[in-house]
């Protein structure tokens, strides 16, 4: 049976990382949902992987939390907070 790429080893990092950039930025689920156009339940199953975010979600992600797009991934890859 195949794996879902959200449960993939090397993706089970980013859920932790950007609900560490949403509480970093003092925003709720619902915040950030509003920021990001999106509902709460959809930041929900970002943070808990149950759904995936690609690489256009996660600029979108690390600008609403006032976070340069950048340095969010490069503080990503450096496995910090």
């Amino acid at each position: 049976m195949a794996i879902k790429s959200q449960h993939a080893l090397a993706y089970r990092p980013l859920p932790g990382f950007l609900r560490s950039l949403r509480e970093a930025a003092g925003l709720t689920q619902r915040d950030l949902g509003k920021r990001m156009k999106k509902p709460q339940s959809w930041i929900y199953n970002c943070e808990t992987a149950n759904r995936r975010v690609d690489l256009v979600e996660f600029i979108e992600w690390a600008r609403c939390c006032d976070i340069d797009p950048g340095k969010a991934f490069l503080q990503f890859l450096a496995g910090g907070t």
